[in-house]
Formats: C-alpha cells, structure tokens, sequence
C-alpha cells in the first residue's frame, strides 16, 4: 500500500525567522502572508522553536500586567522545542502528530535538522479528500485482494463518510487485525468498523472458527 509523504504536500518556501527578530516584524510577516505562525531557526538554518499568533497574543497580555518596556524578539515569543517532521513520513502519521501534539504546523526538517519545508494542516487534511469510491476500491484491491489473497468479494468493504466496514471471512484469525489495522493507515480513512470473522484460529490452535473481531 502507498501513502504520499510529507514531502509530497510541504510548503518548500517558508517564511521563517531569527532569534532576534523583532516582535513587530514578526506580526508584518504573518499579516503580509496570511499565515498564523512561522518557525524560528539559528544560522545554519536548523529549527529552534516555532512562534505563532497565540504566542503573540499571550506576549502582549504578559507585557500589559507586567508594564514591561524590554524589547522582545521571536526568540521570547517562540515555543519551543518545535515539533518536526521529516520529509519521508507518511501524511497520516503526521497528522495523528499534529492531533497529538495540538499544533497547525510541523516545519519539515532533514536529517541534518535543517528546515526544508513546512506543513499545515491544510496541506495534510487536502490528502484526505478522497471519495467513498476510492478508498473502498484500495480496500479490496489492495488489503482484500493483494494482503490477503482473497477474492474481492470475500469480504464485503462499505465505506461511508471515510469510515470503512468489512464483514466477510478470512483464513486465518492473525489477518483480522491485519486487516483492519491496514485499513486504518490508508489517507482518508477516518474509521474502521470490524465485522470480520475466520475460518481457521492460528492464534489459539485449540479453536477452529472465530466470531467478529472487536477491534
């Protein structure tokens, strides 16, 4: 099975910035590119943090309480350490980062650390507008057909609103979560519903047949 990688969807022109960017060059860059945060890097362009309008926004508040005149620069805005990615990951393991960790953006580093690139989130939900169609005919061909080497309608794949259904029988009880857990890494899945019984217990030899899987 194939899944486009991060580099496939990144954003190669990066607006970034210095430690000692001003905070008001900050705020004309997001403003003059539309974007709602940018990455800090040092001089040899590796990623040190990343400064978003949050950030900013939190900045201002702690400056008004505190009546502080101190001048502040990206590196004082900036949270960090920043969460990266590197170009080979595949989209859906860096959105389930990005949902994990709670972040708009993953800068796109190499193996060097080095800032290549960036992705939003954007960029990664763009992967996942795939039709019902689609993802249900990568099902069967790929995973019922290809993986399991079963006939394509030995298991019946529905597939509604991105969430994936089998039910059928296979061979063995190990293919059932293979199965699923298959189907679950394909872009634009957003569920797996397991209705998937076996033919043979290759788990528990002592079984010959199994009831639906709950996964």
């Amino acid at each position: 099975m194939t899944s486009h990688t991060v580099a496939e969807v990144m954003t190669e022109d990066v607006v970034q910035v210095r430690r000692t960017t001003p905070f008001k060059e900050v705020v004309r860059l997001l403003d003059v590119h539309r974007i709602s945060g940018l990455p800090v890097v040092d001089g040899d362009d590796k990623v040190l943090g990343v400064v978003s309008g949050t950030d900013l926004i939190r900045t201002q508040a702690s400056r008004a309480d505190h009546c502080s005149a101190r001048a502040v620069t990206a590196a004082d805005l900036m949270t960090s350490p920043a969460i990266t990615v590197h170009p080979e990951q595949t989209v859906p393991d860096a959105a389930r980062l990005m949902e994990r960790r709670g972040v708009e953006r993953l800068p796109v580093v190499d193996e060097e650390d080095r800032l290549i690139g960036i992705a939003t989130r954007r960029d990664l939900l763009r992967v996942f507008l795939r039709t019902d169609a689609d993802i249900r005919r990568q099902v069967t061909e790929e995973i019922v057909v290809g993986s399991l080497g079963l006939r394509d309608e030995a298991v019946l794949v529905s597939v509604r609103a991105g969430v994936v259904t089998l039910d059928g029988r296979v061979n063995l009880r190990s293919q059932v979560p293979e199965a699923v857990h298959a189907a679950w890494r394909l872009e634009g899945v957003v569920g797996v519903v397991n209705g998937l019984t076996f033919r043979f217990d290759d788990c528990s030899p002592s079984a010959a047949t199994g009831e639906p899987g709950a996964l």
